[in-house]
């Protein structure tokens, strides 16, 4: 099979599932374009705050679409490319893509609140508590897959002789300089756009120009450290983007990075015509594996259901998708007409990355080894990174790019996927610790509205130590065993949000059958996974004793059990109350105000009147 014919079936696919599905579920549950959303009526400066449609876009698609659409579909390659392919676009289009959207919707019509905040409202404070607490475990385990990818590409390799090899670490030490330095460009970007209202072709220049600035300086000064060094520096970073307030940093660093993102994107396809026009996109790996190579992955524990489901992970359907929707995107939407191009178009574009990704490592397998270990590359390239950016490399070289230029280039993309989600979930897991601990359910509380330890419990600084010290010491097992555990609950928290949506869809009268297909299927795949993954923990440590096992294994194990357990109350509570709850009968939360959202809608409102009068008098 050719790539480029995968490519554009996939496109057709997804396309129409967004034209046609997307636009009958946004009908179904009813857009008001004239409605004032939490955005405009609750700003405060901080997290609330309007954005444009593109930003709001950019922030959504570039907080979500981390490591998991690359590596998630090149490690459940071990089956073939085929069933991975059908998983990314039904899984996408009827799961994902409704999961995100849904999540966006609920919480637009709810003043903002986050999923654990609407749990409360539908189903009670306790399943409230339940959620946030994996919430925030969950967060903890993305925290250290991620940080442990991203560290991995980064990092120096060592000559035979165990000094640097500089030749073989340039990529990765020019891509996190360039990282390191996006962080104070992005600082400066949103502040240009504030000070001078850039907009337009202007913002778009001033991007670019905030963009190549640090390649260029990247390229000419990396930085080379190890593994634990750049640890380190990404964990500075996660401070600062958890605490700076989201338009300072977070939401113009995620506006250079989806451009950076559709510039990967429209590299990596002209590449892969490229490498057609050379007859080099010929998918070389199994469309289905035999079966003797299923028994012999079985027999290592990887089973084809679930673990191609929980492997594929963001390029299908992604929980954590959820705490962005609800936890900072509805907080910047400006107007319900946005919600499905940024809920559901996001993931649309984000299953297309998962389709470029297993037709980039298919037409690179001959390159690879994939005994066993989904598809780790023997020669210059060991992480599904490194294979994604590796491959695209060789496609912009038969476009007439420069070697190192098209590799540094690549690597600083694949890197951004995933630090573009590795601050979201350091921020969402830094507001899911406040609210566990916030008194009331109001998605305006903060910490300064607390009293005695709860006001040290929700203190910005605290939450973000807690959150990113057990995500830390998660990471230094490796982003392969924290792998299949971050996959598993992150199909879990989706399938709870799912059900979320189900009772939320009932108490407000609007349809929600096309919720019940993915909610079964979800807990069902992704209860399996995680007994699977308590079984291999357990069989681990009850063979070996050792500090590193238990400090890896053990943590993972206690972990594990307890996403279970909260996954477990959670679920019954949430199935409980949609059996049970009465059809239309809690309606859509009434509008809440602050005082600069109302001084703002005032303000719009006079200039309105102003040049109306303007206008009638010329």
């Amino acid at each position: 099979m050719n790539g480029i014919t995968i490519i554009l079936i996939s496109a057709v696919v997804l396309i129409i599932g967004y034209l046609g599905y997307g636009r009958w579920l946004a009908k179904s549950w009813g857009v008001d374009p004239k409605a004032l959303t939490p955005a405009v009526r609750m700003e405060d400066g901080k997290d609330f705050s309007p954005a444009q449609r593109f930003s709001v876009f950019a922030h959504q698609f570039s907080s979500i679409c981390g490591a998991g659409p690359v590596t998630g579909t090149i490690v459940a390659m071990m089956f073939g490319w085929l069933p991975v392919l059908l998983w990314v676009l039904i899984g996408g289009i009827f799961f994902g893509a409704v999961h995100d959207f849904g999540a966006l919707y609920a919480s637009v019509k709810n003043n903002g609140k986050s999923l654990g905040q609407l749990i409360e409202k539908y189903i009670g404070k306790a399943g409230r508590h339940l959620f946030l607490a994996f919430s925030w475990l969950f967060c903890c385990i993305v925290i250290a897959a991620f940080v442990s990818m991203v560290a991995g590409t980064f990092a120096t390799t060592a000559a035979a002789d165990g000094s640097v090899d500089f030749a073989k670490s340039y990529a990765g030490g020019c891509a996190g300089t360039i990282s390191i330095l996006l962080t104070f460009s992005a600082i400066f970007f949103g502040w240009a756009c504030r000070k001078w209202d850039l907009k337009g072709v202007a913002k778009f220049l001033c991007a670019l120009v905030c963009i190549a600035v640090p390649f260029a300086l990247g390229m000419v000064f990396p930085i080379y450290l190890n593994a634990t060094g750049w640890i380190a520096v990404v964990t500075l970073y996660l401070i600062l983007a958890s605490a700076m307030p989201i338009q300072t940093l977070k939401t113009p660093r995620d506006f250079l990075t989806t451009i950076m993102m559709v510039a990967m994107i429209a590299c990596a396809v002209l590449g892969i015509i490229a490498l057609g026009i050379n007859g080099q996109a010929t998918i070389t790996a199994p469309m289905v594996v035999s079966s003797e190579t299923l028994d012999a992955l079985a027999a290592k524990g990887n089973y084809l259901f679930p673990v191609l489901f929980v492997s594929v992970a963001c390029g299908a359907l992604s929980g954590f998708h959820s705490l962005v929707s609800s936890g900072t995107s509805s907080k910047q939407i400006s107007n319900e007409t946005h919600m499905l191009p940024v809920g559901y178009g996001a993931m649309v574009l984000e299953s297309f990355v998962g389709v470029l990704a297993i037709v980039t490592a298919g037409i690179m397998f001959g390159d690879m080894n994939t005994a066993g270990t989904g598809a780790l590359n023997a020669g210059t390239a060991s992480t599904p990174f490194q294979i994604f950016a590796a491959g695209v490399a060789r496609g912009m070289e038969l476009m007439g790019f420069n070697a190192t230029f098209a590799t540094v280039f690549m690597t600083m993309n694949v890197s951004a996927l995933a630090l573009t989600s590795v601050d979201a979930v350091a921020r969402i897991g830094r507001t899911s610790w406040q609210e566990f601990f916030y008194e009331t359910n109001d998605a305006a509380s903060t910490s300064a509205e607390q009293a005695g330890a709860r006001k040290v419990l929700t203190n910005t600084a605290f939450s973000i130590a807690v959150t990113l010290v057990l995500g830390i010491a998660l990471c230094f097992g490796g982003y392969l065993n924290i792998w299949p555990l971050f996959g598993a609950s992150n199909q879990l928290l989706g399938g709870m949000t799912m059900i979320t949506l189900a009772v939320f869809c009932k108490c407000t009268g609007r349809k929600g059958w096309m919720l019940y297909v993915p909610v079964a299927f979800l807990l069902v795949c992704t209860f399996t996974s995680l007994g699977m993954s308590i079984y291999g923990c357990w069989t681990a440590v009850a063979a070996d004793q050792s500090f590193a096992v238990i400090a890896t294994k053990g943590l993972q194990l206690v972990v594990a059990v307890l996403i279970v357990i909260l996954g477990v109350i959670v679920a019954y509570n949430c199935l409980k109350e949609l059996f049970t709850k009465k059809a239309g009968s809690i309606p859509d939360e009434e509008p809440e105000w602050s005082e600069l959202g109302r001084k703002h809608v005032e303000e719009s409102k006079h200039d309105v009147a102003v040049d109306t009068k303007t206008e009638v008098t010329a």
